[in-house]
């Protein structure tokens, strides 16, 4: 989980109860699985006794980071960052002890709150002028953008001395002498330890872990059907763990070593056994069990595999055989209603994949039936002239429509 780690850190870390920070971007009201890493950083450092801060940045959000990005982002408003922070600070109490009585409680900053009051002049005079400005072209980021065909504003370029600032009010407020993020925020990170240095004459440490990537070189922390975020309400925890379940055999046996609390021993011993038998899962079985119970409890994890049974079912098992309670209580499938007439009618199997939108044409529709990607009711479609009619209805409503090999969708006539 270490990519860069500044010297000193370590020694820092054994001495003394260390309070550390990571920032944490407001853009959602909801972190996506792209932010574990970072918060997996945060309960470690709990764990080893140190004080974990998660500053959201409420002010820094409203700028937008270059960091790996070849343009601006959309400003929030007010109202709609004030939203964002509401539900991170949810989501982040599932995982760290915010209990004030403990010494190393976790606390929550919002650094719209020491930047709101401060006047321009104020900022220029007393931050700007401790860093040079070939210190800060001299960062992977901004040089990477200033090289790009799109620039970088003025705002944007002064996000490292906004991030930096950050790091020396905490020093200064919080007694915080660590900050870590992921390896792209290095750059920003080493401009607060200089600030700290700079301004206070303090000393100030900084760690970063790798940025993720697939075995495939595909972005992390996306599926088919976009981000895959840590509200249940975003991804059905069906959803959540069919992504871990999906996990390749190399990216599985790295992230069980990121993404779980299970001790060297016993993951030495389940890669062992599942390279005797890569048919059966084992390390993603546990991987996605494990990352399941972390963020949506033992509850989470027991609907996933409910839905996972019913959907996936035996697939000698017709549909048929699911109860209408069973149909209804499928979490995480994707439900769409349909017209009850034109199933009675009868209508051709590619004209309702493209009227449900479970494709977005009929001609990516018919590609797939042809191939034998499209299943209904547990039953192969191979022909693309095929008529759905009312004989097909589960309990007189429903179908169970399979696109691919891990896409299901449950259509209701009405």
């Amino acid at each position: 989980m270490i990519q860069d780690i500044m010297p000193g850190t370590e020694d820092q870390l054994s001495k003394e109860m260390t309070t550390g920070y990571i920032g944490f971007d407001p853009t959602s009201d909801s972190l996506h699985i792209g932010s574990l890493v970072p918060i997996l950083l945060l309960v470690h450092l709990q764990k080893a006794g140190h004080k974990p801060i998660a500053l959201v940045g409420g002010a820094t959000g409203m700028i937008g980071d270059p960091s790996g990005k070849s343009e601006e982002r959309n400003f929030l408003s007010e109202e709609q960052l004030q939203k964002n922070l509401d539900g991170i600070k949810k989501q982040l109490e599932k995982f760290l002890d915010f209990d004030a009585a403990k010494p190393n409680a976790a606390e929550m900053v919002n650094n719209y709150d020491w930047f709101k009051n401060m006047s321009f002049i104020q900022f220029l005079r007393d931050t700007g002028k401790h860093i040079t400005v070939n210190y800060m072209m001299a960062k992977d980021s901004v040089k990477k953008r200033i090289e790009g065909d799109t620039g970088i504003s003025y705002t944007e370029f002064a996000y490292q001395l906004m991030q930096g600032y950050d790091f020396y009010w905490l020093y200064q407020h919080k007694k915080c002498k660590l900050q870590m993020g992921g390896s792209d925020q290095w750059g920003n990170i080493t401009t607060g330890t200089e600030l700290v240095r700079r301004k206070a004459g303090g000393e100030a440490f900084a760690m970063t872990c790798p940025l993720l990537t697939k075995a495939d070189g595909s972005k992390f922390g996306k599926s088919e059907k976009g981000n895959v975020w840590l509200a249940p309400d975003k991804t059905s925890p069906f959803d959540f763990y069919q992504f871990w379940f999906d996990a390749s055999d190399e990216d599985a046996e790295k992230w069980i070593k990121i993404f779980t609390f299970l001790s060297k021993e016993t993951i030495d011993q389940l890669i062992e056994e599942h390279h005797k038998d890569k048919g059966a899962r084992l390390l993603q079985k546990t991987l996605a069990k494990e990352v399941i119970v972390f963020v949506h409890g033992e509850a989470g994890y027991q609907e996933a595999l409910k839905t996972t049974a019913l959907t996936f079912g035996k697939k000698t098992a017709p549909a048929e055989s699911l109860s209408l309670e069973d149909l209804e209580s499928m979490d995480g499938v994707t439900k769409f209603d349909y017209e009850l007439s034109k199933v009675q009618t009868g209508v051709d199997v590619v004209t309702f994949l493209a009227e449900t939108n479970i494709f977005p044409s009929k001609g990516e529709a018919r590609k797939m039936v042809q191939g034998g990607g499209v299943s209904i009711n547990r039953r192969k479609v191979e022909d693309a002239g095929f008529t759905l009619n009312s004989s097909l209805l589960l309990h007189g409503q429903y179908m169970l429509v399979q696109k691919g090999k891990k896409n299901y969708y449950l259509v209701k006539a009405v």
